[in-house]
């Protein structure tokens, strides 16, 4: 088990910027892909954002391009996503998802996915 712990949602309003954090406070992260992926009231889940274990290679839904940036710093065991311009639409739970580098090659379905954080609420206002 690789367990993720979420931090940084909240209630914001449109055009606002929050900054999600998933940390994994027993080990090391340097060898996992990591994703952000979101839950809407009522909807499936989704996939926002990807990176492969280095940071080098990142993958973003087209709702996320432009206003979302993922990145991964592996000395903090920490996968962050920057969220800037805001929408109502955005209002979601969002969730981190880790797998081994080693066990898969896709990065932006649920199923390339092992590992899974408890979610943290975004909420945006207009």
């Amino acid at each position: 088990q690789v367990p993720l712990v979420e931090s940084g949602g909240g209630l914001v309003q449109a055009g606002g910027s929050l900054r999600l954090s998933c940390v994994a406070p027993d080990r090391t992260v340097d060898g996992y892909a990591m994703a952000w992926f979101r839950r809407a009231p009522g909807e499936e889940r989704e996939f926002v954002a990807a990176t492969n274990w280095n940071g080098d290679r990142t993958y973003y839904a087209t709702s996320a391009k432009g206003r979302f940036t993922i990145s991964k710093d592996n000395a903090k065991s920490t996968l962050y996503l920057q969220m800037n311009v805001l929408k109502p639409e955005d209002t979601a739970t969002y969730y981190c998802a880790a797998r081994l580098t080693s066990t898969g090659t896709g990065y932006t379905d649920e199923s390339d996915y092992v590992y899974w954080g408890q979610g943290t609420q975004v909420t945006v206002s207009s």
